[in-house]
């Protein structure tokens, strides 16, 4: 306590400069989220399961992580080796105490969601697999190799966030290495899954990714934020990908992202999400993040470069599928979700 009434005398300068860009953020934010909900627009918030190092959360409460007697973490997050990397993803977060976190029935979980659904109007929960079991690697190894699997509190987590919360609008992301127990789970909660187009095209035709193989209980994207561009993705893509996408999509590539975006909006999925990118139909250089690598999500797009086009053809397409309800006509305001 002594050191901590020094600190706030000391650094009372750069604390108040803090305060006062953290409440302008917050004060804008909740302005621009009522605009969007009076318009008919809900965002969806993208809350990752874990939290960094240096953060506030761990720096306050490190008895709810696996940390040691100096506070440095003993174990970290990350994933096996995948379709993104071949030495795995090693991220480096602290892992949780879940024994800890439990006996105060989640209580920093509960506020964690409560104040993300604050925010915003559905919460996708990135790395959903990580509350069934979780990668965990010794923090001494450079890479995500060396690491083993470890049960997470599944179930009994989102049972007390629903007792203090009430029903969930989660969107759970469970892509990646996914075992029966990860979609018991998902399913058991009744969050929808996701289903990414672009990892559709590497097998047959009974790829679950596929839009005729989607469950009505889903979102389908044609990319995410860890994707490519729509078109990037083609212009990269194995010569049998490629071939299969545009046989699929019945599409010589030209206009490879209107195809993809055409073919989930006409799935069952519940909902149907296209990155702006794809919606302008951008190549590589506008990917916003490529998972492993630093210098990442700094894209941004100027109002100049969309005009009138992208929004009626999005209009169209959703009134003649039925996604949307035509007001005045297709081209009238339609109600809809936006990525954020």
């Amino acid at each position: 306590p002594a050191a901590l009434a020094a600190a706030r005398v000391q650094w009372r300068v750069e604390i108040s400069v803090w305060c006062f860009v953290q409440w302008c953020f917050f004060a804008q934010w909740h302005a621009l989220k009522r605009y969007a909900n009076q318009h008919d627009v809900q965002l969806i918030g993208d809350l990752p399961i874990f939290v960094a190092h240096h953060s506030a959360d761990c720096w306050a409460r490190p008895d709810l992580f696996l940390l040691d007697a100096q506070g440095e973490p003993r174990v970290v997050a990350g994933v096996p080796p995948d379709y993104f990397s071949a030495t795995g993803q090693r991220w480096g977060n602290p892992l949780y105490d879940w024994p800890a976190m439990q006996r105060d029935g989640y209580a920093w979980w509960v506020a964690r969601m409560r104040h993300e659904l604050a925010r915003a109007d559905v919460v996708r929960i990135d790395h959903f697999r990580g509350f069934a079991a979780y990668w965990e690697i010794p923090a001494a190894c450079p890479t995500a190799v060396e690491g083993r699997w470890v049960s997470a509190p599944g179930a009994g987590l989102f049972e007390a966030l629903r007792a203090a919360l009430g029903t969930l609008p989660v969107i759970a992301e469970d892509l990646g290495v996914i075992t029966p127990d990860v979609e018991a789970l998902r399913d058991g909660c009744g969050f929808p899954g996701m289903k990414i187009l672009q990892f559709a095209f590497g097998d047959d035709a009974t790829h679950a990714f596929l839009p005729h193989n989607y469950p009505t209980h889903c979102t389908a994207y044609t990319g995410t934020h860890d994707n490519d561009t729509a078109r990037g993705w083609h212009q990269g893509a194995p010569d049998h990908e490629r071939r299969h996408a545009e046989a699929y999509l019945d599409t010589d590539g030209a206009d490879i992202h209107w195809a993809m975006i055409r073919a989930i909006c006409g799935s069952v999925a519940e909902l149907a999400v296209y990155p702006m990118q794809d919606v302008l139909g951008l190549g590589s250089l506008h990917r916003l993040n490529t998972p492993g690598q630093l210098d990442c999500w700094t894209w941004r797009f100027g109002w100049e470069q969309v005009g009138a086009a992208p929004a009626q053809r999005l209009a169209h397409l959703s009134a003649a599928i039925g996604r949307t309800a035509a007001r005045d006509g297709p081209c009238s305001a339609m109600r809809g979700y936006a990525a954020t």
